[in-house]
């Protein structure tokens, strides 16, 4: 008499495959997600840098060029700040949402207004290269 159906264990082999696989792809796709993520910060502060320009092309200062600029980025993951000055801005993107707050390799990224790029580590240590896609 010949039985329908799986036996116990070969139901066990493979939920052990599945788990492996889901152990080796979860993480690689998360770590994947968070990289992906960081052009939200690099293209809002690239595109507020921008605003910040053609309001100095008219008013020969960056204060009071601010507003609109601070503020959310544009898919939300970040929070982006602007501190200007007569002569100079700085602007920064801080995670504010997951999986981004847990982005521990760039936890921070500037922009200034001569285009210098800058991204640190949660610890503080500068990890620009990384952080803005150059490698």
């Amino acid at each position: 008499m010949k039985k329908n159906g799986f036996s116990l264990i070969e139901l066990v082999v493979a939920m052990g495959i599945v788990g492996i696989l889901a152990a080796i792809a979860i993480p690689a796709y998360t770590a994947y997600t968070k990289t992906a993520n960081r052009t939200d910060a690099t293209r809002t502060m690239t595109s507020d840098a921008q605003a910040l320009e053609r309001c100095y092309s008219q008013s020969f200062t960056y204060v009071g060029c601010a507003s609109g600029v601070s503020g959310p980025s544009a898919q939300g993951y970040y929070t982006v700040t602007v501190a200007p000055t007569a002569n100079s801005f700085t602007i920064t993107a801080t995670p504010r949402k997951s999986p981004q707050t847990k982005d521990s390799d760039c936890a921070t990224f500037t922009l200034n207004n001569a285009g210098t790029q800058g991204a640190s580590t949660s610890g503080g240590v500068a990890n620009t290269q990384t952080c803005w896609g150059s490698t």
